[in-house]
């Protein structure tokens, strides 16, 4: 064991004597994660989101589309501001605002109309910017909602509501394929309108101007953390990604070094001492997995300290977690060194495939906002098992036992890359 545990003392005092590596192994990725971890929530779950901008084009210029107008921009999740068509496209054109909503000429007239008699639905232009499609869903149903109690508000209780109405018993009067039936129905349902609008005339209700008909409900939204007391902390997502990506980054520089040792010769005069491969390899490894190990436990520790991020589950599987991951890095850095042949085209793919996997991974962004066939691809790539891991034991507040997945599937990664870059491996020096 003195020859290994000499080797693995080199390689640890070779990664702490270079300070570039500390400091790209720690400092960058908690500030990284921090800034991740306030986008994504911060400590208290709640995510400050800026208003969206949205154009407004009323075209029509009647009591309903501004009061639609009106109702939009007293939503705290949009910032309106009226434009004309030309403009709006150009400004959205430039992603200057997220969207436009164009309200066609006679709006209110055939909304109205299409509100009692049924007749020919206005149509709302929605011009938007396709890198935001997302956030359309929310600004249609914002919409929605506005155009419903605009209408619904002018046609109970506004001038325009008592001349539709008017207009509606015209119609239905003159209405001959109607029976005698339904139209005694439909004139005493117009006519209780007729009524309710008179009355809202001569005596304004207490309190302000009658609402049109809202949403007949309120929403409660929980968060589901590891208690009902226990509130979201994004800080602990953004460094378990964040650890991952540079630990990978990490275990790349591993494969890298075997390299140049390659190059410099140093490798020829490791072979020709009394070193086995298995000492020469394993020493590299688990040397590799004490330098993840450690930036690990860097990591979570400031978290712990600086943003209050707490190992919520088990305790014993967060170190599971930690070490199968930290295990498979090393391996990771074996199977470079052993596919790889020149320093400059090795560092090229290995960085694309590591960035493919912290990507895939879930490290950046979670995995449920990609389309459902990349999630499931995403159960072949190492980290998002890591990161699956480190949510569970952390702000999930799971127990052990769903930790021994994660855990079961990194050591099957960590088998994997090692036969393969023991197999692959080239133990004599190219000429």
């Amino acid at each position: 064991m003195i020859p290994f545990l000499a080797l693995v003392r080199k390689d640890l005092r070779l990664f702490f004597g270079d300070r570039r590596a500390v400091v790209v192994g720690l400092i960058v990725p908690i500030v990284l994660a921090s800034f991740f971890g306030y986008l994504f929530g911060g400590q208290g779950g709640q995510q400050e989101t800026s208003r969206m901008p949205v154009l407004v084009i009323d075209q029509d210029g009647s009591a309903i589309s501004g009061a639609v107008v009106a109702q939009l921009g007293s939503d705290k999740n949009l910032e309106v501001n009226s434009s004309t068509l030309d403009e709006a496209r150009t400004q959205v054109r430039k992603g200057k605002a997220r969207a436009a909503i164009v309200i066609p000429k006679d709006f209110g007239s055939d909304a109205g109309r299409a509100f009692f008699a049924g007749g020919k639905k206005p149509e709302i232009s929605l011009l938007y910017d396709p890198s935001h499609s997302m956030e359309m869903n929310m600004v249609q149903g914002i919409m929605t909602g506005a155009v419903m109690q605009a209408v619904s508000k002018e046609m109970f209780s506004g001038q325009s509501g008592r001349e539709m109405v008017k207009e509606s018993i015209a119609q239905l009067d003159a209405n001959s394929q109607m029976t005698p039936a339904e139209k005694k129905s439909l004139r005493d349902l117009l006519g209780s309108v007729e009524k309710w609008n008179e009355q809202q005339a001569d005596q304004p209700a207490a309190g302000g101007a009658p609402a049109g008909l809202t949403i007949p409900f309120e929403s409660r939204q929980e968060a589901i953390t590891s208690g009902t007391e226990e509130k979201y902390n994004g800080y602990a997502h953004s460094f378990g990604g964040m650890g991952v990506q540079f630990i990978l980054f990490m275990g790349l520089d591993v494969g890298i070094r075997l390299l140049l040792l390659r190059q410099s010769g140093l490798w020829q005069r490791l072979r020709a001492a009394p070193l086995s491969r298995s000492m020469l390899l394993g020493s590299r490894t688990v040397s590799a997995a004490l330098i993840s190990g450690f930036i690990l436990l860097v990591l979570f520790s400031f978290a712990r300290l600086v943003f209050h991020v707490r190992i919520q589950g088990s305790f014993l599987g967060f170190l599971g977690v930690c070490a199968a991951f930290s295990l498979m890095t090393a391996a990771f850095g074996l199977l470079i060194a052993a596919l790889g042949k020149t320093v400059e085209a090795t560092r090229g793919y290995a960085v694309m495939a590591t960035l493919i996997m912290v990507m895939l991974g879930g490290s950046w962004v979670p995995t449920f906002v990609f389309p459902q066939w990349l999630q499931k691809v995403t159960v072949v790539v190492p980290t998002r098992w890591a990161m699956d891991g480190l949510d569970g034991m952390t702000w999930r507040g799971l127990g052990f036992s769903e930790a021994l997945i994660p855990i079961g599937m990194l050591l099957l990664f960590t088998v994997l890359f090692g036969v393969l870059a023991v197999m692959s491996f080239r133990w004599e020096t190219e000429s």
